[in-house]
């Protein structure tokens, strides 16, 4: 997808030598009109960043991609030359990005790639080969669906090392949160933004170009403009071409004074201007609901004992040897007893007891096991990756939850935020440092 300067020169040359017309006598009109062949578009470079380049095709073909998705949404696409603008400055600050990662030795293989393509044909209700065979009918090469999606993993496990292993969440700051205002009266808000940022360095003249960029996007909306087209022909940020979703937030989640802006708009409004570290920013309440409801879950009681697989024991072993268990079981030993002498899992100690649990606290191949078992009973030998397992249920129940995770919820909510504003902050930052030249208006 990028070239370097010199392969990319030689390209755009050998374009023009074909697209360029036959020293002959022109033919007639008519003629002309029969026998004339397309002329193939000329690529040039619409975006130097450091070392690499952003061609004209390849912005082409993501604004063509970014006004498919805006007209899914029903979102009416901003005017052709503004979109390219706003998707120029998506694909430099990805590149940025992707370069950062490449210089730290990031790769994705291929076989992550494999699973993601997978994992994007079960979400379509496809397999693979459908999958290929739907984005040839809409004229999209599977090679170019591998290769956004290689890039979109890159960025969010470059996401993950530079940002979000460095944030933490203290368990003062949940319980502060807990105790604030926004707790007493929890609620979750659906937003829209329009972010315009501003460098890290900007200067007086910058800022104030900025300002009237986005007092003019609030122009546009106080004249009636839906929220999601001026969105996408003026943010800065990546949810932009989505219309500006945020999606759910729940209060805990939020700063208390911005709760309090909030509060005091109806559904469909939107905020003035605020104006943060970031940015300008202008926000949309898209829906509003309560977050107090309770949480009910099935939970269920379990023990279990284990014998695991390793270069000592053989899966034969391992096998043979739970089926010796559950033999004694059958014949009236009790199940605490046999898992203080032969689990090998922490929970031995107290007879196998896993306590109550919830769907999605256990591995897969364990829970179906344990969730098919009536009260009272002893399952067939289940494997995990962990080995050989014995379940025995001893109970289940609908619990309200809601007070038991509400601090982890809250801690999560917090991380959350931390984690964006903090990506946000180093995206910035690193897009500042690089090298860009734009040529978009050269031609």
């Amino acid at each position: 997808m990028k070239k370097t300067l010199l392969a990319l020169t030689i390209a755009s040359v050998a374009q023009a030598a074909l697209a360029a017309p036959a020293s002959t006598p022109a033919a007639p009109a008519a003629q002309a009109v029969i026998t004339a062949k397309p002329v193939k578009e000329v690529d040039r470079i619409v975006a130097v960043v450091n070392k690499n380049v952003i061609t004209w095709l390849d912005l082409k073909a993501r604004v063509d991609e970014a006004i498919k998705q805006l007209q899914a949404q029903k979102v009416a696409p901003p005017a052709r030359e503004v979109l390219e603008r706003q998707v120029l400055e998506q694909m430099i600050t990805e590149e940025v990005q992707l370069q950062y990662a490449a210089s730290g030795g990031l790769k994705i293989d291929d076989e992550a790639v494999d699973q993601a393509v997978a994992n994007l044909a079960r979400q379509n209700k496809l397999d693979v080969a459908g999958l290929k065979a739907q984005l040839a009918k809409d004229g999209v090469p599977f090679s170019r669906l591998r290769e956004e999606i290689r890039r979109e993993l890159t960025i969010a496990r470059l996401r993950d090392s530079e940002v979000a292993s460095k944030v933490s969440v203290s368990d003062t700051e949940a319980e502060q949160v807990l105790k604030s205002a926004q707790n007493a009266n929890r609620a979750d808000y659906h937003l829209a933004s329009i972010l315009v940022s501003v460098p890290e360095r900007a200067d007086a003249k910058q800022i104030e170009a900025l300002s009237q960029k986005i007092h003019k996007a609030q122009a546009e909306l106080a004249a009636g403009q839906p929220f999601a087209k001026v969105s996408a022909a003026y943010s800065d940020a990546p949810n932009a071409l989505k219309g500006g979703d945020m999606g759910w937030r729940p209060s805990t989640s939020l700063p208390l004074e911005f709760v309090q802006l909030l509060e005091q708009l109806k559904v469909g409004g939107h905020t003035d201007v605020i104006r943060t570290q970031q940015g300008f920013f202008i926000f949309q309440l898209q829906d509003k609901r309560s977050g107090s409801a309770p949480l009910m879950v099935e939970q269920y009681h379990a023990r279990h004992i284990l014998i695991r697989t390793n270069e000592a024991v053989s899966e034969a072993d391992a096998k043979a040897r739970i089926d010796q268990i559950r033999d004694r079981l059958m014949r009236g030993a009790k199940f605490a007893e046999l898992a203080k002498l032969y689990s090998e899992d922490g929970s031995n100690a107290k007879g196998g007891d896993l306590g109550w649990v919830n769907l999605g606290d256990l591995v897969p191949e364990f829970e179906k096991a344990m969730v098919a078992l009536p009260i009272g009973q002893v399952s067939q030998p289940v494997r995990t990756p962990f080995g050989w397992h014995l379940i025995l249920m001893e109970g289940k129940r609908n619990q309200d939850v809601s007070g038991d995770r509400e601090k982890m919820a809250v801690k999560q909510q917090i991380r959350a935020r931390k984690m964006e504003q903090a990506y946000a902050d180093w995206v910035r930052q690193l897009r500042d440092s690089a090298f860009v030249e734009e040529h978009l208006d050269d031609k």
